[in-house]
Protein backbone atom coordinates (compact mmCIF):
# COMPACT_ATOMS: atom_id res chain seq x y z
CA UNK A 1 0.00 0.00 0.00
CA UNK A 2 1.48 3.34 -1.02
CA UNK A 3 2.21 6.07 1.48
CA UNK A 4 0.27 9.37 1.62
CA UNK A 5 3.32 11.21 0.24
CA UNK A 6 3.49 8.90 -2.80
CA UNK A 7 -0.23 9.29 -3.43
CA UNK A 8 0.11 13.05 -3.19
CA UNK A 9 2.97 13.02 -5.72
CA UNK A 10 0.93 10.94 -8.13
CA UNK A 11 -2.03 13.28 -7.72
CA UNK A 12 0.16 16.31 -8.43
CA UNK A 13 1.61 14.56 -11.48
CA UNK A 14 -1.86 13.79 -12.82
CA UNK A 15 -2.92 17.40 -12.25
CA UNK A 16 0.10 18.69 -14.16
CA UNK A 17 -0.13 16.12 -16.96
CA UNK A 18 -2.40 18.24 -19.25
CA UNK A 19 -0.02 21.19 -18.94
CA UNK A 20 2.98 18.95 -19.67
CA UNK A 21 1.27 17.48 -22.74
CA UNK A 22 0.35 20.94 -23.98
CA UNK A 23 3.93 22.13 -23.46
CA UNK A 24 5.24 19.10 -25.32
CA UNK A 25 2.93 19.67 -28.28
CA UNK A 26 3.41 23.44 -28.54
CA UNK A 27 7.10 23.71 -27.60
CA UNK A 28 9.08 20.49 -27.48
CA UNK A 29 7.78 19.03 -30.75
CA UNK A 30 8.37 22.20 -32.84
CA UNK A 31 11.91 22.50 -31.43
CA UNK A 32 12.66 18.85 -32.24
CA UNK A 33 11.19 19.33 -35.71
CA UNK A 34 13.40 22.37 -36.16
CA UNK A 35 16.47 20.40 -35.14
CA UNK A 36 15.62 17.61 -37.58
CA UNK A 37 15.15 20.05 -40.47
CA UNK A 38 18.52 21.71 -39.80
CA UNK A 39 20.30 18.36 -40.22
CA UNK A 40 18.34 17.20 -43.23
CA UNK A 41 19.61 13.85 -44.61
CA UNK A 42 22.04 13.65 -41.71
CA UNK A 43 24.18 16.47 -43.13
CA UNK A 44 25.61 19.32 -41.05
CA UNK A 45 26.04 21.50 -44.13
CA UNK A 46 23.34 24.01 -43.19
CA UNK A 47 24.56 24.38 -39.61
CA UNK A 48 28.15 24.82 -40.78
CA UNK A 49 27.03 27.49 -43.21
CA UNK A 50 25.10 29.28 -40.48
CA UNK A 51 28.04 29.40 -38.05
CA UNK A 52 30.96 29.79 -40.48
CA UNK A 53 29.71 32.17 -43.17
CA UNK A 54 30.87 35.73 -42.42
CA UNK A 55 27.64 37.28 -43.70
CA UNK A 56 25.38 35.37 -41.33
CA UNK A 57 27.81 35.75 -38.43
CA UNK A 58 27.75 39.52 -39.00
CA UNK A 59 23.94 39.55 -38.89
CA UNK A 60 23.97 37.44 -35.73
CA UNK A 61 26.51 39.76 -34.11
CA UNK A 62 24.43 42.82 -35.08
CA UNK A 63 21.34 41.17 -33.58
CA UNK A 64 23.20 40.48 -30.34
CA UNK A 65 24.51 44.05 -30.29
CA UNK A 66 21.04 45.54 -30.81
CA UNK A 67 19.54 43.24 -28.17
CA UNK A 68 22.30 44.27 -25.76
CA UNK A 69 21.70 47.99 -26.42
CA UNK A 70 17.96 47.57 -25.91
CA UNK A 71 18.51 45.64 -22.67
CA UNK A 72 20.90 48.23 -21.24
CA UNK A 73 18.66 51.18 -22.19
CA UNK A 74 15.60 49.46 -20.75
CA UNK A 75 17.49 48.71 -17.51
CA UNK A 76 18.68 52.31 -17.14
CA UNK A 77 15.13 53.60 -17.59
CA UNK A 78 13.30 50.80 -15.79
CA UNK A 79 15.20 50.60 -12.49
CA UNK A 80 14.50 54.18 -11.35
CA UNK A 81 10.90 53.85 -12.55
CA UNK A 82 10.42 50.54 -10.69
CA UNK A 83 12.06 52.02 -7.59
CA UNK A 84 9.67 54.96 -7.67
CA UNK A 85 6.65 52.69 -8.22
CA UNK A 86 7.64 50.54 -5.23
CA UNK A 87 7.51 53.62 -2.99
CA UNK A 88 4.73 55.61 -4.64
CA UNK A 89 1.36 56.37 -3.10
CA UNK A 90 -1.70 54.43 -4.19
CA UNK A 91 -2.68 57.16 -6.65
CA UNK A 92 0.87 57.45 -8.01
CA UNK A 93 1.13 53.67 -8.34
CA UNK A 94 -2.19 53.46 -10.19
CA UNK A 95 -1.24 56.25 -12.60
CA UNK A 96 2.25 54.83 -13.12
CA UNK A 97 0.98 51.33 -13.83
CA UNK A 98 -1.68 52.70 -16.17
CA UNK A 99 0.93 54.60 -18.18
CA UNK A 100 3.27 51.58 -18.16
CA UNK A 101 0.69 49.03 -19.24
CA UNK A 102 -1.20 51.25 -21.68
CA UNK A 103 0.95 50.16 -24.67
CA UNK A 104 -0.13 46.54 -24.09
CA UNK A 105 -3.62 47.54 -25.18
CA UNK A 106 -2.46 48.33 -28.70
CA UNK A 107 -0.85 46.13 -31.32
CA UNK A 108 2.92 46.18 -31.80
CA UNK A 109 2.28 46.92 -35.47
CA UNK A 110 0.15 49.97 -34.62
CA UNK A 111 2.77 51.26 -32.19
CA UNK A 112 5.49 50.79 -34.79
CA UNK A 113 3.54 52.75 -37.40
CA UNK A 114 2.97 55.46 -34.80
CA UNK A 115 6.74 55.77 -34.32
CA UNK A 116 7.13 56.01 -38.10
CA UNK A 117 4.76 58.98 -38.06
CA UNK A 118 6.66 60.59 -35.20
CA UNK A 119 10.21 59.96 -36.45
CA UNK A 120 9.85 60.52 -40.19
CA UNK A 121 11.56 63.35 -42.06
CA UNK A 122 8.22 65.16 -42.18
CA UNK A 123 7.09 63.64 -38.91
CA UNK A 124 5.84 65.30 -35.76
CA UNK A 125 9.24 65.53 -34.03
CA UNK A 126 11.09 67.07 -36.99
CA UNK A 127 8.25 69.53 -37.63
CA UNK A 128 8.25 70.64 -34.00
CA UNK A 129 12.02 71.11 -33.95
CA UNK A 130 11.91 73.14 -37.16
CA UNK A 131 9.01 75.27 -35.91
CA UNK A 132 10.99 76.05 -32.75
CA UNK A 133 14.02 77.00 -34.81
CA UNK A 134 16.24 74.29 -33.32
CA UNK A 135 17.08 72.64 -36.66
CA UNK A 136 17.19 73.75 -40.29
CA UNK A 137 16.99 70.36 -41.99
CA UNK A 138 15.19 67.19 -40.81
CA UNK A 139 17.09 64.89 -38.47
CA UNK A 140 17.61 61.26 -39.63
CA UNK A 141 15.49 59.63 -36.94
CA UNK A 142 14.04 56.83 -39.07
CA UNK A 143 15.48 53.92 -41.05
CA UNK A 144 18.56 53.66 -38.87
CA UNK A 145 19.73 52.04 -35.64
CA UNK A 146 18.47 54.91 -33.49
CA UNK A 147 14.90 54.55 -34.73
CA UNK A 148 14.99 50.79 -34.20
CA UNK A 149 16.25 51.21 -30.64
CA UNK A 150 13.56 53.76 -29.82
CA UNK A 151 10.77 51.50 -31.07
CA UNK A 152 12.10 48.36 -29.40
CA UNK A 153 12.70 50.07 -26.05
CA UNK A 154 9.16 51.45 -26.11
CA UNK A 155 7.71 47.97 -26.67
CA UNK A 156 9.95 46.08 -24.21
CA UNK A 157 10.24 48.53 -21.31
CA UNK A 158 7.34 47.01 -19.31
CA UNK A 159 9.04 43.61 -19.43
CA UNK A 160 11.97 45.13 -17.56
CA UNK A 161 10.02 47.27 -15.11
CA UNK A 162 7.62 44.62 -13.80
CA UNK A 163 10.22 41.99 -12.65
CA UNK A 164 12.33 44.69 -10.95
CA UNK A 165 9.23 46.16 -9.30
CA UNK A 166 8.21 42.72 -8.01
CA UNK A 167 11.73 42.13 -6.61
CA UNK A 168 11.75 45.52 -4.87
CA UNK A 169 8.38 44.78 -3.28
CA UNK A 170 9.75 41.55 -1.78
CA UNK A 171 12.50 43.38 0.12
CA UNK A 172 11.73 43.54 3.85
CA UNK A 173 11.29 47.25 4.69
CA UNK A 174 12.91 46.63 8.08
CA UNK A 175 16.28 45.97 6.42
CA UNK A 176 16.78 49.51 5.03
CA UNK A 177 15.44 50.98 8.27
CA UNK A 178 17.88 48.89 10.29
CA UNK A 179 20.79 50.02 8.11
CA UNK A 180 19.68 53.63 8.46
CA UNK A 181 19.45 53.21 12.24
CA UNK A 182 23.04 51.97 12.27
CA UNK A 183 24.16 55.19 10.58
CA UNK A 184 24.50 54.05 6.97
CA UNK A 185 23.97 56.80 4.37
CA UNK A 186 21.25 56.38 1.77
CA UNK A 187 23.76 55.64 -0.99
CA UNK A 188 25.28 52.82 1.06
CA UNK A 189 21.80 51.45 1.91
CA UNK A 190 20.92 51.32 -1.75
CA UNK A 191 24.28 49.85 -2.80
CA UNK A 192 24.64 47.25 -0.02
CA UNK A 193 21.02 46.33 0.76
CA UNK A 194 18.46 47.26 -1.90
CA UNK A 195 20.48 46.65 -5.06
CA UNK A 196 21.77 43.14 -4.16
CA UNK A 197 18.30 42.02 -3.05
CA UNK A 198 16.75 43.31 -6.29
CA UNK A 199 19.24 41.50 -8.54
CA UNK A 200 16.92 38.53 -9.19
CA UNK A 201 14.40 40.94 -10.69
CA UNK A 202 17.14 42.64 -12.69
CA UNK A 203 18.31 39.27 -14.02
CA UNK A 204 14.76 38.23 -14.92
CA UNK A 205 14.07 41.53 -16.67
CA UNK A 206 17.38 41.51 -18.57
CA UNK A 207 16.94 37.92 -19.69
CA UNK A 208 13.35 38.53 -20.78
CA UNK A 209 14.11 41.73 -22.69
CA UNK A 210 17.24 40.27 -24.30
CA UNK A 211 15.48 37.11 -25.47
CA UNK A 212 12.51 39.05 -26.85
CA UNK A 213 14.84 41.53 -28.56
CA UNK A 214 16.71 38.78 -30.40
CA UNK A 215 13.50 37.50 -31.94
CA UNK A 216 12.06 40.90 -32.91
CA UNK A 217 10.88 41.22 -36.49
CA UNK A 218 8.16 43.83 -37.11
CA UNK A 219 9.77 46.80 -35.35
CA UNK A 220 13.29 46.55 -36.86
CA UNK A 221 11.84 45.67 -40.27
CA UNK A 222 9.68 48.82 -40.39
CA UNK A 223 11.76 51.32 -38.42
CA UNK A 224 15.02 50.05 -39.90
CA UNK A 225 13.79 50.39 -43.47
CA UNK A 226 15.91 47.46 -44.62
CA UNK A 227 19.12 49.10 -43.38
CA UNK A 228 19.09 47.37 -39.99
CA UNK A 229 18.99 43.59 -40.43
CA UNK A 230 18.34 41.25 -37.54
CA UNK A 231 18.50 37.47 -37.49
CA UNK A 232 14.69 37.07 -37.41
CA UNK A 233 14.42 39.10 -40.62
CA UNK A 234 17.06 36.88 -42.22
CA UNK A 235 15.18 33.73 -41.22
CA UNK A 236 11.96 35.16 -42.64
CA UNK A 237 13.74 35.96 -45.90
CA UNK A 238 15.03 32.39 -46.19
CA UNK A 239 11.50 31.03 -45.75
CA UNK A 240 9.42 33.53 -47.72
CA UNK A 241 11.70 34.48 -50.62
CA UNK A 242 14.19 31.63 -51.00
CA UNK A 243 12.04 28.76 -49.68
CA UNK A 244 15.15 27.37 -47.99
CA UNK A 245 13.52 25.77 -44.96
CA UNK A 246 16.54 23.69 -43.85
CA UNK A 247 18.85 26.70 -43.74
CA UNK A 248 16.19 28.78 -42.00
CA UNK A 249 15.94 25.98 -39.42
CA UNK A 250 19.72 25.99 -39.02
CA UNK A 251 19.73 29.75 -38.38
CA UNK A 252 16.93 29.26 -35.85
CA UNK A 253 18.90 26.54 -34.04
CA UNK A 254 21.96 28.77 -33.86
CA UNK A 255 19.83 31.62 -32.52
CA UNK A 256 18.25 29.32 -29.93
CA UNK A 257 21.65 28.02 -28.79
CA UNK A 258 23.08 31.54 -28.44
CA UNK A 259 20.00 32.71 -26.56
CA UNK A 260 20.17 29.82 -24.07
CA UNK A 261 23.90 30.38 -23.52
CA UNK A 262 23.47 34.08 -22.83
CA UNK A 263 20.49 33.42 -20.57
CA UNK A 264 22.60 30.99 -18.51
CA UNK A 265 25.44 33.53 -18.37
CA UNK A 266 23.11 36.26 -17.09
CA UNK A 267 21.84 34.00 -14.31
CA UNK A 268 25.36 32.95 -13.35
CA UNK A 269 26.67 36.52 -13.27
CA UNK A 270 23.73 37.64 -11.19
CA UNK A 271 24.20 34.84 -8.67
CA UNK A 272 27.91 35.64 -8.43
CA UNK A 273 27.21 39.32 -7.84
CA UNK A 274 24.67 38.42 -5.16
CA UNK A 275 27.12 36.16 -3.35
CA UNK A 276 29.90 38.76 -3.58
CA UNK A 277 27.67 41.37 -1.98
Amino acid sequence: MSSPAARRERALLLMGLPALLLLGVLFAWPVLRLLSMSVEDGSLEHLQRAVLDDLYLAVLFDSLKIAGFVTVICLVIAYPLAFWLSRASKIGLALGMFALLLPFWTSVLVRTYAWMVLLGRSGVINRMLRDWGLIESPLPLLHNLGGVLIGMVHVLLPYMVLPIYAALLRIDPDLPRAAEGLGAPRSAIFRRVILPLSLPGVAAGCALVFVLSLGFFITPALLGGGRVIMIAMLIEQQVRELLDWPFAAALSVVLLAVTLAIYAAINRLTKGARLAS
